[in-house]
């Protein structure tokens, strides 16, 4: 038997498709037309896998929740603390919405009924149940750090400040005769705005974890 020229359609070949359309163009870039045109298929063929555009889009979002490693969270032998198991969560965590910038709008909303999104939210107030956080305060700091880390992928500080000295008239703006300078260090002054926030939060959750753990 003859093989076929195309690889056969499927879920994942779909999602895979899509991710690298959302990625290259955007969200506004994907419709079920242009997948069906990529996919080289008739629109219709999708409809075997996904019902709707919006089906697709939460597949290809769940599709980078997998990409978050989780594994500091599970216990046994070389379990990590809280604290650390936090920061390599959010590091890997914002890793993952930086490669794929395009998609945080839909993460953005919330797990939904992804299972990936489900299982991270999942790993995350266990880990801090289990290091002995309330229920109601885990919830709090997994809810905090979402905030956290899906802001600071929306969007980059840095890349916000034009590279045009004339821009900065220093009779409007005293303070920002270097931010024409911003955008061309860009990689390096987010990072480092990550890094200040990221230890910020953890300090400011380890003073709350050490009243909590006090004698009264």
């Amino acid at each position: 038997m003859a093989r076929p020229r195309k690889p056969l359609l499927s879920t994942d070949l779909i999602v895979e498709t899509a991710r690298a359309l959302v990625d290259a163009e955007g969200l506004a870039a994907l419709s079920t037309r242009r997948l069906a045109a990529e996919l080289g298929v008739s629109g219709p063929s999708l409809y075997n896998h996904f019902r709707t555009k919006d089906q697709i889009l939460e597949a290809v979002a769940d599709s980078v929740s997998v990409l978050v490693d989780l594994s500091m969270f599970e216990g046994g032998e070389g379990a990590r603390d809280w604290r650390t198991a936090l920061r390599d969560w959010a590091v890997s965590y914002r890793a993952a919405l930086r490669d794929h910038p395009n998609i945080v709008p839909v993460l953005a909303r919330g797990p939904g009924r992804r299972p990936a999104g489900l299982r991270l939210a999942d790993a995350v107030y266990g880990g801090m149940v289990e290091a002995g956080w309330p229920p109601a305060q885990a919830t709090s700091i997994g809810a905090l750090m979402r905030y956290f880390i899906m802001g600071s992928a929306l969007g980059s500080f840095a890349g916000g400040f034009v590279d045009d000295e004339s821009a900065y008239d220093p009779a409007d703006y005293p303070h920002l005769g270097q931010a024409h300078l911003l955008a061309e260090q860009q990689e390096k002054i987010d990072e480092r705005a990550f890094e200040t926030g990221l230890t910020a939060l953890l300090d400011g959750l380890a003073q709350q974890y050490e009243q909590l753990k006090r004698p009264e």
